[in-house]
């Protein structure tokens, strides 16, 4: 069976004091291969944590996570991740920090060179190849990130908050970005955002989740990605329905932060 399955994941966080944090419990899902999936919810509700098991920086205190039959024990080249900052090497030019992979696992330059000149063209920095990271804009260095991510050619690609520090119109065109791979490529794909507006564009499946212990509160099945794929994405925002689903996550999670709050009020 191939896709991403988790299996009743938990994760508990012991304290030095002898207190604990629940961060996650019995969170489960089915992931099909090639879904592209959004995940939102108040701030605490563990979904980076959540992200991190399934990369396999975190193993769960209870649970498991299963892709394409093999359960996660640990990080592995068929899980890619895409951080809020590249993480990029600044020392080395964009075509070094996208064939980094591919150097690694002994990949020959003959078979990996044409693919990273292909990425970059995809991504569209084919004029910037010998250009160090720093002189790139924040919008360019995750490009970059996604083009080195695809370079190892993961079954999952992991993305937490990968736009979030980016300005409005360069965070839209990335976001038009992640469609068209998404369509290309057909890798799964799983996105951990704040921003309710860019959760119903870039998830054909939306995932809210409940504040701790982060558990799954609703889930959503969408078109809005599908719609969007090489059209603009501010059409898409004028879509009834899309306006009509915004407002309910809106006000959903915005109960959950009223009950954050009300529990830190009663704590203090």
């Amino acid at each position: 069976m191939t896709g991403l399955v988790l299996d009743s994941v938990s994760m508990r966080f012991d304290l030095p004091n002898g207190s604990f944090v629940q961060a996650l419990e019995d969170v489960s899902l089915d992931i099909k291969t090639g879904e592209l999936m959004s995940v939102l919810g108040p701030s605490g509700c563990g979904k980076t944590t959540l992200l991190n098991i399934i990369a396999g920086f975190l193993a769960p205190t209870e649970g498991t996570v299963i892709l394409n039959d093999h359960v996660v024990s640990g990080p592995a080249q068929e899980r890619g991740m895409v951080f809020q900052k590249g993480a990029l090497f600044e020392w080395m030019s964009v075509r070094e920090n996208v064939s980094f992979g591919p150097k690694m696992n002994r990949v020959q330059k003959s078979e990996y060179g044409p693919k990273v000149d292909h990425l970059l063209e995809v991504v569209g920095l084919q004029d910037f190849t010998d250009k160090a990271i720093y002189e790139l804009s924040g919008g360019m260095q995750q490009r970059v990130a996604l083009a080195r991510c695809l370079a190892n050619e993961p079954d999952v690609i992991l993305m937490d908050e990968p736009l979030g520090a980016l300005d409005a119109l360069t965070r839209e065109k990335m976001q038009g970005l992640v469609l068209k791979l998404w369509k290309e490529t057909g890798k799964t794909i799983i996105l951990i955002t704040h921003s309710v507006e860019e959760a119903l564009l870039l998830g054909e499946r939306l995932i809210v989740m409940a504040p701790r212990p982060g558990r799954i509160h609703k889930e959503y099945r969408l078109p809005f990605a599908d719609m969007g794929v090489g059209a603009d994405l501010r059409e898409i925002k004028h879509h009834a329905d899309y306006g009509v689903t915004r407002e309910e996550i809106l006000n959903m999670i915005w109960d959950m932060e009223e009950e954050i709050m009300g529990r830190t009020e009663a704590a203090a």
